[in-house]
């Protein structure tokens, strides 16, 4: 499946783009952050800590196990503070 994938804050720094388009074969969150990974050294340390980063799925918060299945859109960011 093809999955739109946004990055912000400073994952889009580490990585160098704000969005890409990702053919992944992965069922979960977890598993396309394996596939992420595996792709480059900037991807592996942008996901290096998972315990930084939150994501959603088409605009929703979700866990890293949740199913990626009729997902369209996933997006990782670090947690939000507020003050």
């Amino acid at each position: 499946m093809t999955l739109k994938v946004l990055y912000f804050a400073w994952l889009r720094e580490r990585i160098g783009v704000p969005r890409e388009e990702v053919d992944t074969a992965a069922a979960t969150v977890g598993g396309l952050i394996e596939e992420l990974r595996a792709r480059e050294e900037r991807y592996a340390l942008a996901f290096s800590d998972l315990k930084a980063l939150r994501v959603a799925l088409d605009q929703e918060l979700a866990d890293f196990d949740a199913p990626l299945d009729g997902v369209r859109e996933v997006a990782f960011f670090p947690p939000m503070t507020g003050g």
